[in-house]
């Protein structure tokens, strides 16, 4: 299944030309634009034999509306869409090392954007989010994560709790991150089939959510009280590379 829309901005348009150019099929490039990385984005697709245009900025700008787009957007038919029922497979072909990254009702975009790029960095084995109180992959999303959205499996559950317990089932560990858990981050063991759940910005875990999650840690802050809680994507950045460094 694959759906069209745009994506902008010169990391983004630059990644799915890279990655997954098949499912690019237009470029866009503001009349005039002498970016040498814009010239190597106009050469490429060139190259792939995909559609390139130089247009007027007021039609980018009618394109993406009030996304910065540098100059360049993509049509685009997103390769992939991801169904819950494929969760399954994907644990088990990580052959118990599975590094899941779950998010219960982020809200922005732009931290949704920016936990897709740390995971894709990560080399998460997905990325799961509640198909509904929660931001979806979008234009702002794909931009922000500078093309991690294509590069890392993204898989909307109609019911995080429910999905939360059929992990477990399949032997993965749910650590989530709590701010009064007393539990560190570090004295876990996250080598094994694991999966890190984070709170949306507001709230941060829900009820349901906490209760099952296998255990609650929190992440040592020595700034103490003047610092109430970490950006969620910063939060996710800092847990998924503490299971990496412990992989190597």
């Amino acid at each position: 299944m694959s759906q069209k829309q745009w994506i902008a901005g010169i990391n983004a348009v630059s990644a799915a030309l890279e990655h997954d150019a098949e499912h690019v099929r237009e470029v866009l490039i503001e009349a005039g634009a002498k970016n040498p990385r814009i010239t190597e984005i106009e050469s490429n697709a060139r190259r792939l034999d995909i559609d390139v245009r130089r247009v007027a900025t007021q039609a980018l700008d009618g394109v993406v509306g009030n996304l910065r787009h540098q100059g360049v957007v993509a049509r685009y038919a997103a390769a992939k869409t991801w169904n819950e029922n494929e969760l399954e497979a994907l644990v088990e072909g990580a052959e118990g090392r599975a590094l899941l990254l779950l998010l219960d009702g982020v809200q922005d975009p732009h931290n949704l954007g920016a936990c897709l790029r740390s995971a894709a960095a990560a080399g998460a084995t997905a990325v799961i989010i509640p198909k509904d109180k929660s931001v979806q992959v979008n234009a702002t999303v794909r931009k922000t994560s500078a093309g991690a959205a294509d590069s890392v499996a993204v898989i909307p559950v109609t019911n995080l709790a429910r999905t939360m317990r059929d992990l477990q089932k399949l032997g993965v560990w749910l650590y989530g991150l709590a701010g009064e858990a007393d539990t560190s981050l570090y004295s876990l063991d996250l080598k094994g089939n694991v999966g890190l759940v984070l709170g949306g910005e507001a709230d941060g875990l829900r009820r349901l959510t906490r209760e099952n999650c296998d255990q609650l840690v929190r992440i040592p802050m020595p700034g103490g009280d003047s610092v109430e809680s970490l950006n969620v994507s910063v939060a996710a950045g800092v847990t998924l590379f503490e299971a990496v460094r412990q992989r190597a």
